[in-house]
């Protein structure tokens, strides 16, 4: 007989888990950014600004992540194909 690519192991391992983990993703990463963005302001309003040079890098990280990540998943909403990349 001959084999079909439904009978392949690999085939259907990679059917399964295949696809751009942004697009099946989407709303846990969202949440991940609204989170991060969240504690930048967090830190930057509970946090004593004593610490310095640490208490801005902190802020500064927390906030860029989030951007980051929620700027990606606005780029990837507004492309034609989901933001996939062939």
């Amino acid at each position: 007989m001959a084999d079909t690519r439904s009978n392949r192991p690999a085939t259907r391992r990679s059917a399964l888990f295949g696809g751009c983990a942004l697009r099946r993703h989407q709303p846990l990463l969202a949440l991940v950014g609204v989170l991060c963005v969240g504690m930048g302001i967090a830190v930057a309003v509970l946090v004593p600004q004593t610490d310095g040079p640490a208490w801005v890098m902190a802020v500064a990280g927390c906030l860029a992540a989030g951007v980051l990540l929620l700027v990606r998943i606005g780029i990837a909403l507004l492309r034609p194909n989901g933001g996939a990349t062939p």
